[in-house]
């Protein structure tokens, strides 16, 4: 049996789910800037008082990135810690293919379209990744990159949908895109760990998990680094 313990934080929902058997039950809030206040209160309402081996959870799946930099933080620490302390493996799921994955699951695109998956990056850039789906799940086709939107070096092709926080800066995307996507652009999308559910069996079934002290963020960005639990020193 896998059990799978999911949380994503790299935008501003906290978003925590537990899949046991055929069972997926999920908590998701909207709180920008406070996941470190949430998350754990969130596992709590899932898991009341067992702890991770006795609920079942034989995996713990992250959204590793991109996304705020805080949030990815978070979300890693707290699944470094867990994993570490049940001697759980754990499985990466982009953040990106998680916004897709929920887009799919959301019905607002059909399985054999491809898809923009975005999320604002801040500093007037946004992170970007081009989606295709094979037996519903999302499988990269390009990307994933950080850009000003005027400058996305993704090219749409047969794509016409974008969906993620992103999407915000629709407008100023290069002609082809607003050409391609015209006005389907859904901003209010946000990556869910309940959407993740499928994207993170698939990958454990492939063998594609990691030790508690291999779990870390991509960022995308090269200038920023994250230090995993053997590299971080004592607290001064």
């Amino acid at each position: 049996m896998t059990g799978i313990l999911a949380i994503e934080t790299s935008t501003e929902a906290c978003s925590v789910a537990l899949a046991i058997n055929e069972s997926v039950t999920e908590r998701h809030e909207v709180v920008p800037r406070r996941h470190n206040q949430r998350l754990f209160q969130m596992l709590d309402d899932l898991l009341g008082e067992r702890d991770l081996g006795a609920a079942g959870v034989t995996h713990i799946a992250y959204g590793s990135g991109p996304g705020s930099f805080t949030g990815l933080r978070v979300a890693v620490s707290a699944v470094q810690g867990l994993a570490f302390a049940s001697e759980l493996r754990v499985v990466a799921v982009p953040s990106l293919a998680a916004v897709a994955q929920t887009a799919l699951a959301e019905g607002l695109l059909e399985p054999h379209e491809s898809v923009l998956a975005t999320i604002d990056a801040s500093v007037d850039e946004l992170y970007a990744a081009l989606y295709r789906f094979d037996n519903g799940l999302a499988v990269l086709q390009e990307g994933p990159c950080v850009a000003p939107p005027e400058k996305l070096p993704l090219q749409p092709g047969t794509c016409k949908i974008a969906v993620g926080t992103g999407c915000y800066y629709a407008e100023r995307l290069p002609r082809e895109w607003t050409t391609a996507l015209g006005d389907r652009c859904h901003a209010s999308v946000l990556p869910r760990a309940a959407c993740m559910i499928p994207l993170a069996f698939s990958a454990i079934e492939s063998g594609d998990t990691q030790s508690a002290m291999q779990a870390s963020p991509v960022y995308v960005r090269d200038q920023v680094s994250w230090k995993k639990i053997a590299e971080q020193g004592k607290a001064s």
